[in-house]
């Protein structure tokens, strides 16, 4: 099964971002990922204060439970990013973690959404998963 990545010149380039407009695919097993945050296995914050250091253990988190699936990372269609109370700052180093863990030509597409609080205080990102394995 194969993956089309769309990202149409009549939509403005959203590559350097880090994701794709839009990601096409046929057949494969569906996997829906529940939000992953910066808790690592014993509930315990990564990353504290730094919004790139939590959305990297949340990616990670991501990539845990798509391997237990029988996936990769390489197999994610779709992300929606819940940022607490992002600034131009916070969305550049987001950003920055994204495009160090997806291809820069195949990144899933992706909605970000700016929220006044997670679960629990401390939680900077949450970020939901759909993937599409062969």
């Amino acid at each position: 099964m194969t993956k089309q990545y769309l990202n149409p010149e009549t939509l403005f380039p959203s590559l350097p971002i880090g994701f794709s407009q839009a990601v096409v695919s046929q057949g494969g097993k569906t996997v829906y990922l529940s939000g992953q945050t910066a808790w690592d296995a014993n509930k315990q914050i990564v990353g504290g204060n730094d919004i790139g250091e939590q959305t990297r253990q949340a990616l990670r988190n991501v990539q845990h439970a798509l391997e237990a699936a029988g996936g990769s990372r390489y197999d994610l269609v779709s992300l929606r990013l819940y940022v607490v109370k992002p600034s131009p700052r916070d969305i550049e180093a987001v950003g920055e973690v994204l495009r160090e863990f997806f291809s820069a030509q195949t990144p899933p597409a992706s909605t970000w959404i700016g929220v006044s609080s997670l679960a629990v205080e401390e939680f900077l990102i949450e970020i939901e998963a759909i993937a599409v394995l062969d």
